[in-house]
């Protein structure tokens, strides 16, 4: 006979398949033991740069409970954005995720028709939505509850799909039936460590967020520092070297989300078009984009840099 936990963990699953979502796992909120440290680690030797919000709200990246009342579970969901068509060859290059629309507003709308859902079909559950702007440590929540394991170059990686896909979680206070961790497939594999053009896996499993392309090109607001000419292959928003070159990510496959269909302009556009972009051109092409977060003056910084 099918217990309430194992009906409602089965239906919420199947909603998340509905709304579009490539995976759904479920792992019991609690206390993140093995990561506190690491974060620790990871704070103290500075690798967050100018990332000084991830100082902020420690105990509560570690532990769920503490942003959501009583919290029972927390649901892990991922979104595959591998987009159909690239950009062209010769052009400044923009990271996949940041092709279409904003994903923040795409996955909080999917999430609160999850909650919406889970709200009608089962009754009163409370709950929050996380989409990457609050202090949940996504890909440990997505590995513990078996949606992949956290690979050499810090992204989450599952067998069958790669690693071009977005995390988000439901945290609610709801128990349910949970999933178990998968295993680690990078083997003795040290592609992303070799290939990554700033260095900035600094040892297999860790990233110096301070010295990766995307904090440069995103987050940094100062000057962009002068050692680092020259190693940004071409990237003008983010990075996706150390997955483009991961052996899992051959399995990636188109996504089917309409909101994240490219804009011809940067498929086609090419150095020159960039050089040569305005401010209306800026905001037509990257109308509810996430490369909005870099604004028109920090693109252009980042352009000339590679222009040098």
């Amino acid at each position: 006979m099918i217990n309430n936990k194992e009906k409602y963990t089965q239906l919420i699953k199947a909603e998340a398949q509905r709304l579009g979502f490539l995976s759904c796992g479920i792992s019991k909120a609690g206390f993140l033991e093995e990561e506190a440290p690491r974060l620790e680690n990871w704070l103290n030797n500075q690798m967050n740069g100018q990332m000084s919000y991830m100082e902020n709200h420690f105990d509560k990246r570690l532990n769920p409970t503490l942003l959501v009342d009583d919290a029972k579970s927390v649901i892990s969901l991922l979104l595959n954005y591998y987009p159909p068509e690239l950009q062209n060859e010769d052009s400044y290059k923009i990271s996949k995720y940041a092709y279409g629309q904003d994903y923040h507003h795409v996955i909080k709308e999917k999430l609160k028709e999850l909650l919406h859902f889970i709200q009608t079909e089962i009754g009163e559950v409370s709950g929050r939505a996380f989409v990457d702007s609050a202090p949940v440590l996504d890909k440990a929540w997505a590995a513990k509850s078996g949606l992949g394991w956290v690979g050499k170059n810090s992204n989450l990686i599952t067998q069958k799909v790669g690693s071009f896909y977005f995390i988000a979680e439901l945290i609610i206070d709801l128990e349910l039936d949970y999933d178990t961790p998968t295993t680690d497939h990078c083997g003795s594999c040290t592609a992303c460590l070799d290939a990554c053009p700033t260095e900035a896996i600094v040892a297999p499993y860790v990233v110096d967020g301070s010295k990766c392309i995307s904090y440069f090109t995103i987050e940094l607001k100062d000057n962009l520092p002068q050692e680092m000419q020259g190693k940004f292959d071409d990237w003008m928003f983010g990075c996706d070297v150390c997955q483009d070159v991961c052996p899992w990510n051959r399995f990636s496959k188109p996504h089917n989300e309409p909101l994240f269909q490219t804009n011809s302009d940067i498929l086609n556009f090419s150095k020159s078009d960039w050089e040569e972009i305005t401010v209306d051109t800026f905001q037509k092409v990257f109308k509810n984009s996430a490369v909005k977060r870099t604004k028109y003056e920090g693109l252009l910084r980042n352009i000339n840099f590679l222009k040098k």
